[in-house]
């Protein structure tokens, strides 16, 4: 015992002890609370995702901004779209509107959507449809839904679209639902028809851009039936039927992306699919028949998607999509995308049906309320929840990922080649001096996967504004990486830093030269063990100054 210790009164000793000891455990409870229940545990590494167009922002939503009149209502839509930190918008491409006449084109309304949604860093998935007059026979003013009299005269079309949208709009829906009577109306539906119009528009498109994705048309979840038993014309066939007849006719060969719809129909996003029955995951059972055909190394982007919730005022008997409360809408649109995004590695964007109408859909419709905002702005429930979600994507945990992840946001002229000896076949390549790269991520070492070869140029790198420790400094002390080397070199990992603060990051890229992306890697990160000894030794003070004041006490 300490002499100082030893010359108080024996009440005070035992107080002192007592103290000591409150001290020492107290000390070693709080190391053990720190290390063991308060440290959050490393995130799980994320493996690669290897099928192309997988490893994507999954939160799309559909949008109508053609039937938007005032141009302020237009931005002020996409302005919530990008606050919710939607990657996709599905947006229709009215033939009818675009060429009214057969080789005159108008694209100046489609110039400022497609222009609007870009400034916002929100990417088009277009939907090709609807012809004019002077292409189909029976088609209305507005535009028919059913196919043109002609299917080379649409394989202008989408040529001409492609053309016009070069490097700005990279996926090309071809149609719509072509296995129901009203998208496909006054002519049988026919999957091999269909076939040849996807067929005609592969192949004017990729001969424009090779580049572009073909998405076929999503099939309505349906059952099937017939105008009477004796009838051999479908007025709604069977997506499943449709979907094996379209392989059966061909079309493997002529798409990039197999479009789906998946509506949840009252049931929770985990209901098991049947056959016999429509809800979220019926899209297994298409994904079943593309394996059936040798076609597993496609994704599957889901372009119409989500759970109505309709209010209780109206009637059971106009509920065609089913109903759930409003909270239920929200929980369950979440589940759905992280049970797509967890589980199955084919899967790419959901595009949710759908974010905001013009006013053309009356309260009184069910329709209206899959919304994410009311025609008035109003934010629904679901809209908030869909922002919380698809904020976590925009920061990329342990890992190793696709130049396409959302953690990467690329800004000036990049573009998006395929080449078999990329990973996953795709890579971002940029000759733009004012390119630039931003990504943000949770860990503590990083790397790059690039293509080297003589000719390229170089990537500048700072990271949370700072030069970064390691990296070579050009001649006004910026760092960078050197993507150039005397052999071609696909999907080279190129080390950017090293021994990082735990924590998130943000990294700035800005390219010199030509740059080819080809992905990045977020090094795991190694749990912390508890400082045992110290906590043991700490314990073992708070016994003994126990045992003492129990000492002095007997004194």
């Amino acid at each position: 015992m300490p002499l100082f210790v030893s010359r108080l009164s024996p009440r005070f000793r035992t107080i002192f002890c007592a103290l000591l000891g409150i001290i020492f455990l107290s000390a070693a409870g709080a190391l053990y609370l720190l290390n063991t229940v308060f440290t959050t545990p490393p995130p799980a590494y994320q493996p690669r995702r290897v099928i192309a167009n997988t490893d994507v922002n999954p939160y799309g939503a559909n949008f109508f901004l053609e039937r938007e009149v005032e141009a302020w209502k237009r931005e002020r839509t996409v302005r919530l779209a990008r606050e919710a930190n939607l990657g996709w918008a599905r947006q229709e491409f009215i033939w009818a509107e675009i060429e009214p006449e057969p080789g005159i084109f108008n694209w100046t309304k489609y110039d400022e959507i497609v222009d609007l949604l870009r400034r916002n860093h929100i990417q088009v998935i277009a939907r090709l449809d609807r012809p004019p007059a002077w292409a189909r026979t029976r088609a209305s003013a507005t535009g028919s839904s059913g196919p043109p009299d002609d299917y080379a005269a649409y394989g202008n079309f989408v040529e001409a679209f492609a053309k016009h949208y070069r490097d700005k709009i990279y996926y090309f829906q071809i149609w719509n639902e072509p296995n129901l009577a009203r998208e496909w109306n006054d002519a049988p539906i026919d999957p091999v028809s269909y076939t040849r119009l996807l067929k005609i528009a592969y192949e004017r498109t990729k001969a424009v851009d090779p580049n572009i994705q073909i998405l076929s048309a999503p099939l309505a979840i349906t059952l099937g039936e017939t105008f009477s038993p004796s009838s051999t014309q479908y007025r709604n066939m069977n997506d499943l039927q449709f979907l094996e007849e379209m392989y059966t006719a061909g079309a493997k060969n002529y798409f990039d992306i197999l479009s789906a719809n998946a509506f949840g129909l009252g049931s929770a996003p985990d209901d098991p699919p049947n056959p016999g029955k429509l809800n979220f995951q019926r899209v297994l059972l298409e994904r079943a028949v593309m394996e059936k055909f040798g076609d597993a190394q496609k994704a599957v982007w889901i372009l119409e998607y989500g759970w109505n919730a309709a209010p209780d005022t109206i009637s059971d008997s106009r509920l065609v999509w089913g109903r759930v409360t409003e909270q239920q809408q929200a929980e369950y649109t979440v589940r759905g995308i992280e049970i797509a995004r967890q589980d199955w590695e084919w899967a790419g964007v959901v595009s949710i049906w759908f974010f905001r109408q013009v006013g053309d859909i009356p309260s009184s419709n069910p329709e209206a309320y899959f919304r994410l905002v009311d025609v008035d702005f109003t934010p629904r429930p679901v809209y908030v929840a869909v922002g919380a979600a698809a904020k976590q994507e925009r920061v990329a945990s342990p890992g190793e990922y696709q130049e396409t992840n959302p953690a990467l946001t690329l800004q000036g002229n990049w573009t998006y080649p395929f080449d078999v000896n990329a990973s996953a076949k795709q890579y971002a390549q940029t000759q733009d001096a004012a390119a630039t790269a931003a990504l943000v991520f949770y860990g503590e070492a990083l790397d790059v996967m690039a293509k080297r070869h003589t000719g390229a140029g170089r990537l500048f790198v700072t990271i949370d504004g700072q030069p970064v420790s390691g990296l070579p400094r050009d001649e006004t002390g910026q760092t960078f990486i050197e993507l150039a080397s005397a052999q071609t070199q696909w999907r080279a990992v190129v080390p950017v830093a090293r021994n990082l603060r735990r924590g998130e990051h943000t990294v700035q890229l800005r390219a010199e030269g030509e740059v080819n992306l080809d992905g990045f890697i977020v090094a795991p990160i190694q749990a912390v063990e508890p400082p045992w000894i110290l906590i043991g030794m700490l314990g073992a003070l708070a016994v003994a100054s126990f045992a003492l004041a129990f000492r002095s006490m007997k004194k």
